[in-house]
């Protein structure tokens, strides 16, 4: 075999094993797929909710020592910190829930800078963090139905929070199925890429926020400013 056949029967071989690959395989391009602006959302969805952690953080202290006290969002009967903060679905685990945020969103923003600045974790890392912020946001809407339908009160702060939660899972979500850090078979991993390929992330996160609107408005209406 002559070296220019040598060469012709490589080339052949890697257009097959690209061709084998898909388009369904392929990475999705784009702004909205570039690691600044998936780290770029998360970072700013974690630097809100450690805002409102503080907030909450502050408000539960001063709870402790003044039950009676009250805040800047206790607008109404509906809209009221305090009356959140006051419930034992404020403290979980012995503790007021905000430290928690303390806690994490620090974690969170850590990994959301390092990797706009060019860091790339390890996949049992990336994987680990999705598993943990999946608990987060089981969390954070359990506390949203305990607020609407056991306390009868709502937290803006909280809101904050859940919204929050929601996007960096979101986003988080985006870059390991990107990235294949989910461990998925081929054709779920395959389906996955679609799925952000086709925007579906984007509606998902949207129609979460939608549906929160939707059950406070539907439920209270004008009461949340009475």
């Amino acid at each position: 075999m002559t070296g220019t056949e040598a060469r012709a029967d490589l080339a052949a071989a890697g257009r097959t094993t690209h061709d084998t690959a898909g388009p369904d395989d392929a990475r999705p391009r784009g702004l909205r797929h570039s690691r600044g602006w998936i780290f770029g959302t998360m970072l700013f969805s974690a630097l809100c909710s450690l805002t409102a952690a503080w907030v909450l953080s502050y408000d539960a202290i001063v709870l402790a020592g003044d039950p009676d006290a009250t805040f800047g969002c206790d607008i109404s009967s509906v809209i009221s910190c305090s009356s959140v903060g006051l419930s034992w679905q404020a403290s979980v685990f012995g503790f007021p829930n905000a430290f928690l945020g303390m806690v994490c969103e620090p974690v969170v923003i850590t990994i959301a800078v390092a990797s706009l600045g060019g860091v790339r974790f390890p996949r049992w890392f990336m994987f680990s963090a999705q598993a943990v912020y999946l608990f987060g946001l089981g969390f954070a809407f359990w506390l949203f139905s305990q607020s609407m339908w056991v306390i009868g009160a709502l937290c803006p702060w909280c809101l904050v929070i859940t919204v929050g939660t929601t996007l960096v899972f979101m986003t988080l979500l985006h870059h390991n199925i990107l990235e294949g850090n989910l461990y998925l078979p081929p054709a779920a991993q395959r389906r996955a890429l679609a799925f952000v390929r086709s925007g579906a992330d984007v509606y998902v996160s949207a129609g979460i926020v939608v549906v929160i609107a939707t059950l406070i408005v539907g439920k209270y209406g004008t009461l949340i400013f009475a």
